[in-house]
């Protein structure tokens, strides 16, 4: 089951990180919050491409690097953490994006966030 869900993380990241530099881009630039671009001094743009590297990145370490799994699962659930302010951006600042168009359906996002801390960790942990 953990293998399974491991691969199915890491597809998903891999598909995710792809949107972000093709064709969700836009997309993904709402959940940039303002601080970010104001404290680094860089775009939205180079914010998302970036992100969605580091997605690509992290997707498929989860299996390609068998004997640093728990580690990667520990990288990726961080990464988690720290997008989570622009997803609360995305709230608080009312921002449409990925059929986000109410204020309940960005609320409701932000419970999914831990989901997928957990489960970098529980399926990257060993088995016992």
């Amino acid at each position: 089951m953990k293998t399974f869900a491991r691969w199915l993380l890491a597809g998903s990241m891999v598909f995710a990180g792809a949107s972000h530099l093709w064709w969700g881009r836009k997309e993904f630039q709402a959940q940039v919050p303002d601080w970010i671009t104001d404290t680094t001094g860089l775009d939205k743009d180079a914010v998302v491409v970036a992100s969605g590297a580091v997605e690509v990145m992290l997707g498929a370490a989860l299996v390609t690097l068998p004997k640093d799994r728990r580690r990667v699962g520990a990288i990726l659930a961080a990464f988690f953490v720290a997008v989570f302010p622009g997803n609360i951006a995305q709230y608080v600042d009312r921002r449409d994006g990925f059929s986000l168009d109410t204020d309940t359906k960005r609320l409701v996002r932000l419970f999914f966030q831990p989901v997928l801390v957990a489960w970098a960790l529980w399926s990257t942990a060993p088995d016992k």
